[in-house]
């Protein structure tokens, strides 16, 4: 494996001087929970806004809506917006992997269908693969799409499934034949456009131990599908699906979720030294440097067309290590008492938040396993 860092877009200090003004005013009113839950926040309204700057479907042709920038100017953008605690949710999806993914493999009518809606901002993508008795053996999932003289039914369950309650459209994966007996599992695999308008979808949103419900348990009925609802060729879709998590995996949110208490909490520290505080925050911020050029590096890697799965696997789980570890480690330097309401508001969601870090976009356990058998070691 190897991380050359790319180099820096020219113009992306004018850029960041944008995107601050944008945010210092746009986030005036946000509060410290919904800083703390970052890219997990829902707002349609400020997705909009985003979307008529020129800041979602960045590096995508203009004919389908995009502004043909790199991807790097993207990270930029990425980047400020996470470290102010934005709440991106309602585009993020679509903007990080559906729209890239429709971009690559869907037909010229879904292209033009989909993509302009993404990046103005209006449209909301979840991801359908999780299902409630497969686990993370993804390949044991169960819901089918079958053929019938109109297109297709779909039939099954997702689980897991962020934000589906709000969202517009699912990319669902799903089997649409028989894996071969003795033959790879993953075979028979395919990809569906799914319209979470359609009659026969059922959205239960799923309340978890924090009190949040953007998990959801998706069922399909009998749900009837147009013939180009499917995305990209038939039985690909395990190859289809696995080649979109470089872009769910690699990306700042997979280290910058806890970054608004980390500048939160330097602020504090500066009002309230406490002994050895500078020698944590230093570590953290070695940490987080080195993080980004892992990062950037993977984006470089995306933008010349290239498939690095096991590099996004070791960003996303070293990410991980470092975000949950932040808010404990930022406890431990500070004395309550010299805690703002604010921060300690953060920390408390935090608290909470953070198991979660590890789990969304693919299992520690799971990451661990593709990076080992890329080094040889099962």
């Amino acid at each position: 494996m190897r991380f050359d860092l790319p180099d820096t877009p020219p113009d992306s200090e004018a850029l960041r001087a944008e995107l601050r003004a944008f945010l210092s005013e746009a986030g005036r009113n946000w509060s410290p929970g919904t800083r703390a839950r970052s890219w997990m926040g829902f707002n349609r309204g400020f997705s909009r806004q985003v979307g008529e700057r020129g800041w979602i479907g960045m590096t995508w042709p203009k004919k389908y809506g995009g502004h043909e920038r790199s991807s790097l100017e993207r990270i930029v953008v990425l980047e400020e917006m996470l470290a102010v605690g934005a709440p991106v949710g309602a585009h993020w999806i679509g903007d990080r992997q559906s729209g890239p993914l429709i971009l690559r493999l869907g037909t010229e009518e879904q292209r033009l269908r989909i993509l302009p809606g993404i990046a103005r901002g209006e449209l909301a993508f979840c991801i359908g693969l999780s299902e409630p008795d497969a686990g993370s053996d993804l390949a044991a999932l169960r819901t089918k799409a079958e053929r019938d003289s109109n297109g297709w039914v779909l039939n099954g369950r997702k689980i897991w499934t962020t934000f589906a309650h709000k969202s517009d459209y699912m990319i669902a994966l799903v089997r649409t034949s028989p894996a071969p007996e003795g033959g790879s599992r993953h075979a028979g695999l395919s990809q569906f456009l799914v319209d979470l308008t359609l009659p026969g979808i059922t959205i239960r949103p799923i309340r978890d131990l924090a009190g949040e419900d953007s998990f959801n348990e998706v069922t399909f009925d009998d749900v009837k599908l147009r013939p180009d609802d499917l995305l990209g060729q038939e039985g690909a879709g395990w190859a289809q699906a696995t080649s979109e998590l470089g872009f769910e995996r690699s990306g700042p949110d997979r280290y910058l979720s806890s970054f608004p208490a980390l500048s939160t909490g330097i602020d504090a520290l500066n009002a309230a030294p406490q002994p050895g505080a500078e020698v944590t925050i230093g570590r953290m911020v070695a940490r987080l440097a080195t993080l980004r050029g892992m990062s950037l590096s993977v984006g470089g890697m995306l933008e010349r067309g290239e498939s690095p799965q096991v590099e996004a696997a070791l960003v996303k789980d070293a990410g991980n290590l470092f975000e949950q570890a932040l808010p404990e480690h930022l406890r431990n330097l500070l004395d309550p008492g010299d805690a703002s309401p604010e921060l300690r508001e953060m920390l408390g969601v935090l608290a909470q938040l953070a198991p979660t870090f590890s789990l969304r976009g693919g299992t520690r356990e799971i990451l661990r396993g593709i990076i080992a058998r890329d080094l040889g070691l099962r």
